[in-house]
């Protein structure tokens, strides 16, 4: 269960680490308030699962998630660089992050 809750921990890392964008320095109202309602529920969910993982490998996880989250979703909805090089290494968080579950030790 706490994987669960460290996954869904790091979708709210995506939310609001994107929702940064939208909120242009905190002066736009309602992606503001997305942005710091996403920053509560993500770390609520981290601090939940860490009560059982590790905090190193929860915590390399949550920011593997929102990183390679962030860089998705910035070449979707920012048209950021797509280069093969730049996805590459994305794979490469997800493959750390993949480590790190299957060498943790716990469910």
């Amino acid at each position: 269960m706490a994987w669960v809750l460290l996954f869904i921990a790091g979708l709210f890392e995506v939310v609001w680490s994107i929702g940064l964008k939208y909120t242009e320095g905190f002066t736009k109202l309602w992606p503001s308030v997305i942005t710091v309602v996403g920053m509560i529920i993500s770390f609520y969910f981290l601090s939940a699962a860490v009560k059982t993982l590790p905090i190193g490998t929860a915590y390399a996880v949550w920011t593997g998630i929102g990183a390679a989250g962030a860089v998705i979703l910035g070449i979707i909805l920012f048209g950021e660089p797509k280069s093969m090089l730049r996805l590459a290494f994305v794979g490469l968080i997800l493959v750390g992050i993949i480590g790190l579950k299957a060498t943790s030790g716990t469910q």
